[in-house]
């Protein structure tokens, strides 16, 4: 801790409250840190790069460490035990600053730690010493892929438009759905507890802001029913549009 205060003291004034998560951004030593309460203490996390302020062999973070050490070591190179140790860290850190992120409405900057930790995972899976570790930070894509859409989606909501907010939902329900494409659990895409969520939020939006279907979804519709004179038609207006939904 930088605060010249007691712990103790902070821990008074700051209670734990089990069941929430407890958030602040703070200023200390002339830049903005992330507090978090938890039982036993106070985590502290930059808001950039690692959120330990560590720099792995100079790199911003250690994903970029490894790219570095692949690069230099050739095709054959594979994660060792040592490897894997600080990847499950860098996993962890960014997992409770992007928790933080969602807490305190910093909807850019969740996505861009999910963003990060997602690129971690591609790298993990294509270099992993074997497939049951890969598979142990594998089953979390969709929540990550969960809390960029939320986030995605709310950043849209604030800068654009209540349409542009739905498409980002959708885009985010697409992605998690060729997750469960690619390991074959796609049985079970329905009735997962996340996508329900997603959709429940988006037809919230549509209820609260009356919006009937969206132009890329009217797209879709059409495209099902071989109607390709006006999916042509909507292709022209989406092309048109003053902000389509880029992908996430």
């Amino acid at each position: 801790m930088t605060d010249s205060r007691d712990i103790a003291q902070l821990l008074e004034d700051w209670e734990f409250e089990p069941g929430t998560i407890g958030v602040r951004l703070v200023s200390l030593a002339n830049r903005d840190m992330i507090q978090m309460r938890v039982e036993m203490g106070v985590l502290q996390m930059e808001t950039t790069d690692r959120p330990d302020g560590s720099r792995p062999g100079g790199m911003a973070t250690y994903l970029d460490f490894l790219i570095a050490e692949r690069i230099n070591c050739g095709e054959d190179w594979r994660l060792a035990v040592e490897h894997c140790i600080e990847i499950d860290r860098e996993f962890m850190q960014f997992y409770q600053r992007r928790i933080s992120w969602l807490q305190l409405k910093e909807y850019a900057n969740v996505v861009r730690d999910a963003n990060h930790t997602l690129a971690l995972m591609d790298f993990c899976e294509e270099y992993s010493p074997d497939e049951s570790w890969g598979m142990s930070h594998e089953q979390y894509r969709p929540l990550v892929l969960f809390h960029r859409t939320q986030a995605d989606a709310l950043q849209a909501l604030q800068v654009t438009t209540p349409e542009n907010a739905i498409e980002r939902i959708n885009i985010g329900l697409h992605c998690i759905q060729v997750v469960f494409e690619q390991h074959e659990i796609v049985e079970h895409f329905e009735d997962d507890e996340l996508v329900n969520q997603l959709r429940a939020t988006r037809e919230s939006l549509r209820a609260e802001y009356e919006i009937g279907m969206t132009l890329n979804e009217q797209l879709e519709q059409a495209i099902n029913d071989e109607q390709y004179e006006l999916a042509a038609e909507l292709r022209d207006q989406i092309s048109t549009s003053s902000s389509p939904p880029t992908s996430i």
